[in-house]
């Protein structure tokens, strides 16, 4: 018997959809995969008001970690907030056992800031969008965290 699917455009999810999308993705992979140590990563600079001034987020899972945000406001960049909060999101990801980290990044964004924390460019996808580079990198490290004496290398 073969079932027809209705497809309903829904341009618009919602924050719980789309967590509960992500909640059965990270279920099927762990399934799949054995390993269920999936973990939120992220950290916060605000300034005096309390108003957040620059975010990154991710998370690490299976030895590995993605970082998915990096935002710094406009009106603070240039002071060291971004390589502060990559050096944060980097500590806390080998704290946790990650051998591999990964991000994207537009080459109007930050690709240079990756690579001098020691990211590797491992792909790159011209016209994303059009006139632009979407790069790949990759910081992979090659000692366990415990045997490695410096975390922020």
């Amino acid at each position: 018997m073969t079932v027809t699917a209705k497809v309903e455009p829904r341009h618009d999810l919602s924050p719980m959809e789309l967590d509960a999308i992500e909640d059965h993705l990270y279920e099927h992979n762990s399934e799949a995969t054995g390993h269920d140590d999936g973990m939120g990563l992220g950290f916060v600079i605000r300034d005096e008001a309390g108003a957040a001034v620059g975010v990154v987020s991710g998370y690490t899972w299976a030895g590995v970690s993605e970082l998915k945000h990096m935002w710094v406001d406009k009106t603070h960049r240039r002071r060291g907030y971004a390589r502060a909060l990559l050096d944060a999101f980097v500590g806390e990801a080998r704290r946790r056992g990650v051998r591999r980290i990964w991000v994207a990044s537009y080459d109007f964004q930050a690709p240079g800031m990756y690579e001098k924390a020691g990211f590797k460019r491992v792909a790159e996808f011209s016209g994303w969008p059009e006139g632009h580079v979407n790069v790949i990198l990759c910081r992979h490290f090659e000692e366990a965290p415990e045997m490695a004496g410096n975390t922020d290398s």
